[in-house]
């Protein structure tokens, strides 16, 4: 069966055991494989495990996939069933130029069955020409590094006789799903011009893996299993699970192209104030984890009348006594010593600038120094005690009296004191699980409920994901939530480095950027840093009360040309060039991104150490002029000269023919 869809051809395939492939290619662009890979993934436990000497690196091709048959295909579902009652629906659905691809597996036996691996997709049918795997990289304040190898380099061509079944299995344990590993996978056919990849959804433990036994490469991914995520789940007769959902596309093009697709499929909760991307203020690189009210009311009388919306409070505002943020949170009563008045009083305050008061959780974990981490048999357990990771421990969200404890502590304090802005933190992972293995996914669930719960109170908030800076970067934290925090680089040179590469992996209007701004910094410096948040949005912190009024007028100027170019951030699409090392923490060389939404671009130049006195990069078709610049103006349009290191030049650019 063969389904057109926009630019791409879906076909399903099957073979005559049965079994059932998916494949996508562009319009146009026939091709023929002689293997039929299925288009489910599946293991239940007791069964026996697939040959070809992947026991232990890879749970595909099992007998227990080999069970199911084609049933019926309905409206892009497509239904297996084995003989002992048990049913598999794997349902596509086009979304624009992607397809989301969600799998249900159904127990209509008589007896429990334990799944011990599920995929969300499986795609088979990429015959090998030059083909090249990407992945993306990814360390705390260091996220989004390209990872390019060839399937050769991965060790993953066909043996002589096709006996042996290779995997590259990928991704990460735990509840920081963007540790290590971004849940990304793309594969580029180099000469045809065509390039397959898929995200998953999912803040949980997950896996990719890239297959290959026959002549074809396959690509699935979904849930972490038993021997890569230790996970497991026992579904009684009538019980269901469906997995996570997953985003897959194929184009005709660049690696670029793809991620084009992949990023404007995601979704975002977006509340009306956020519809033309204001400015922040974040406290933190101001207080570093000691906020008082008097700090914070100074610094919203420097910020009143600027383009900045949003001043947000961050860690530390529930210290007692001599505490530390990181070791105290999870009793959320406010500090009567740093907020006399209450933090009431405070929002006021800062509404009284008129600016948006915000407030920073850490709402599932809490703190060795607080009452709460003596609070056992409300926490997640393994091996019968709370899981510890350093100086946290993590709520079971799924047990009522939890969720009622948060909804008074977090939710009813938000709404009492008129915050309208939510920063939520989250700053270890629950790593392999708990006693459950099934519970670590079943905490994933009950997360995503608690963020439904403070949507459902406060429709108008706006809430802010961050996770120590990127390591929630993924589409279902991505689509809960109006942006993100991209990383915890705050004062760094890789700044810029990191926020361009998160223009593949999400959209720029929801990627929080950092411009830590303190008295010491030369205009240079400054630029530089200001800069670098027309990669996205644009973060303020820092020393801005001690600055000078020639500083304070620069900053107010990015901010006044942040407001202009704030559409195409919001709308275009990136692509990058340059010339740099290998080093982000001691960058060199230099790096541009143009952002183009018709006839309008913004290029963002950022120079590192030993960068050339002249650059070029590559502009959109047409004729371009300069509209306006930032630091200051040139009217170069696409050959620009540096004339410092660790300088930075951004520019809006109008095409005029």
């Amino acid at each position: 069966m063969t389904l057109p869809s926009d630019d791409t051809i879906v076909r399903y395939r099957r073979s005559d055991t049965g079994r059932v492939a998916l494949e996508l290619f562009p319009a146009g662009q026939h091709r023929d494989v002689s293997n039929t890979d299925s288009l489910v993934q599946v293991k239940l436990a007791g069964e026996p495990y697939a040959a070809g000497f992947g026991h232990g690196h890879t749970m595909r091709n099992t007998p227990s996939l080999d069970a199911f048959r084609f049933h019926h295909q309905e409206s892009g579902k497509t239904t297996l069933t084995r003989p002992d009652g048990c049913r598999i629906e794997h349902q596509l659905t086009p979304r624009g130029g992607v397809f989301e691809v969600v799998t249900t597996f159904i127990n209509d036996s008589p007896k429990p069955v334990t799944l011990e691996m599920l995929s969300s997709f499986s795609l088979g049918g990429i015959v090998p020409g030059r083909l090249r795997v990407h992945r993306f990289r990814s360390v705390w304040s260091a996220e989004g590094r390209l990872d390019t190898q060839s399937i050769e380099q991965l060790h993953l061509e066909k043996s002589w006789a096709g006996a042996g079944a290779f995997s590259e299995r990928f991704g990460q344990i735990g509840t920081m799903p963007v540790r290590k590993w971004f849940p990304f996978v793309a594969v580029e056919d180099t000469e045809a011009g065509i390039v397959w990849g898929a995200q998953l959804a999912w803040a949980g433990s997950w896996q990719m893996e890239i297959y290959r036994q026959h002549d074809d490469v396959c690509l699935s991914g979904g849930l972490a299993d038993r021997e890569f995520g230790h996970w497991m789940k026992t579904l009684a007769p009538g019980e269901s699970l469906v997995t996570p959902p997953a985003i897959i596309a194929c184009v005709r093009g660049s690696l670029d192209d793809l991620c084009d697709r992949l990023t404007a499929a995601q979704r975002c909760n977006v509340p009306a104030i956020e519809e033309d991307l204001p400015i922040f203020f974040n406290e933190w690189c101001t207080t570093w984890g000691d906020p008082q009210h008097d700090k914070v009311v100074a610094i919203a009388k420097r910020l009143k009348g600027t383009d900045v919306r949003y001043l947000v409070i961050d860690a530390g505002w529930y210290k007692a006594g001599t505490t530390e943020w990181h070791r105290s949170h999870g009793d959320w009563i406010p500090s009567a010593k740093l907020f006399p008045q209450g933090l009431e009083a405070t929002a006021a305050a800062i509404r009284e600038q008129g600016l948006v008061p915000g407030l920073w959780f850490e709402m599932e974990t809490c703190g060795a120094d607080s009452a709460a981490f003596s609070k056992t048999d409300w926490l997640l357990k393994r091996d019968g005690v709370p899981v510890t990771v350093g100086h946290r421990r993590f709520w079971d969200l799924n047990n009522p009296q939890v969720v009622a404890y948060l909804t008074e502590r977090v939710i009813d304090l938000l709404e009492r004191g008129g915050f309208g802005y939510l920063k939520v933190d989250y700053n270890d992972t629950l790593g392999m699980g708990t006693d459950d293995p099934d519970g670590l996914r079943q905490q994933v669930l009950a997360s995503y409920r608690f963020f439904e719960k403070i949507r459902e109170r406060l429709p108008e908030l706006v809430i802010e994901s961050c996770s120590s800076g990127g390591h929630r970067l993924e589409p279902s934290m991505l689509a809960r939530t109006a942006m993100s925090s991209f990383s915890d680089a705050h004062e760094s040179p890789e700044i810029p480095i990191i926020a361009a590469n998160l223009h593949r992996l999400m959209l720029p209007r929801q990627s929080q950027i950092w411009a830590v701004l303190h008295k010491a910094d030369s205009d240079q410096r400054l630029a530089y840093s200001l800069a670098a948040t027309f990669l996205g949005r644009m973060c303020l912190s820092g020393e801005i009360a001690e600055l000078t009024d020639a500083q304070w007028q620069l900053v107010l100027r990015a901010q006044e040309f942040y407001r202009r170019a704030a559409p195409i951030i919001k709308h275009g699409t990136s692509r990058r060039s340059g010339a740099m090392g290998e080093s982000w923490r001691h960058p060199t060389g230099w790096q541009a991104v143009v952002r183009t939404s018709g006839n309008e671009a913004l290029v963002v130049l950022h120079a590192f150490e030993n960068a050339p006195a002249k650059v070029n990069f590559p502009l959109p078709p047409g004729t371009w002029r300069v509209v306006d610049e930032f630091p200051q103006r040139t009217g170069e349009v696409s050959e620009w000269t540096i004339e410092k290191d660790f300088s930075a030049r951004v520019a809006l650019l109008q095409r005029t023919k």
